[in-house]
């Protein structure tokens, strides 16, 4: 008999401890960037606030936060439709730094090491833990809508937040430099992109369902 999709699957004790240690290891690369913004704005809310200005510290944080929970056995956080927003959130952060923005600021130190995790290291575990880990055949179509709206979101609250402090978190928001009608089409053009990465991630949580279904008659 076929799972209800809204249901959590029974996490075993591999999967908490791989989802712990995923968890961990966003942490101290946003223990890192923090401490690297701390020396910057020598203050721990200034440093804070900074942060939360891009969307690689929000998405990270998402992910400590529902793997930290996985980890600690609450069943609702590992829910294929949260996990799967999360490795979504956390592979575009990975695709779009590699295509758009790598290279933009000469990083040393901390505020490296801090890149090199938030960047490349966790959307790389993140999906393994997705691919390996969760449990397929779960998600909907709906689910890849109700996902675009959190990027969406995200793009209003930095465009609002820019406009009272000047300061974008990514050139193709610029709006003061590209002009709105520039800068709202690159919105359009993300979550196109968005929606495109959810329903290639959908259309492979049927898939590998399917062959495990397949496999277990």
């Amino acid at each position: 008999m076929r799972r209800s999709r809204g249901r959590a699957p029974a996490s075993s004790g591999t999967s908490r401890l791989a989802a712990g240690a995923v968890a961990l290891t966003g942490l101290a690369g946003l223990a890192v960037q923090f401490s690297a913004s701390l020396d910057q704005t020598g203050s721990p809310v200034a440093a804070l606030w900074a942060m939360l200005r891009y969307f690689t510290v929000i998405g990270n944080l998402l992910a400590v936060l529902v793997l930290g929970s996985i980890a600690l056995g609450m069943r609702s956080a590992a829910r294929p439709q949260i996990i799967g927003g999360v490795t979504l959130f956390m592979l575009l952060i990975g695709a779009v730094y590699l295509t758009l923005l790598r290279g933009l600021l000469d990083l040393s130190g901390g505020a490296r090491l801090a890149d090199t995790l938030l960047h490349y290291v966790m959307p790389l575990l993140v999906a393994l833990h997705w691919l390996f880990f969760v449990r397929k055949g779960g998600l909907s179509s709906h689910d890849v809508l109700k996902w675009t709206l959190i990027p969406l979101a995200y793009f209003a609250y930095a465009l609002v937040r820019a406009h009272f402090d000047g300061q974008y978190p990514y050139p193709f928001m610029n709006a003061a430099r590209l002009g709105w009608p520039r800068t709202l089409l690159n919105a359009g053009v993300m979550a196109l992109g968005f929606l495109f990465a959810g329903a290639v991630l959908f259309w492979i949580d049927q898939l590998l369902g399917r062959l495990a279904g397949s496999a277990r008659r």
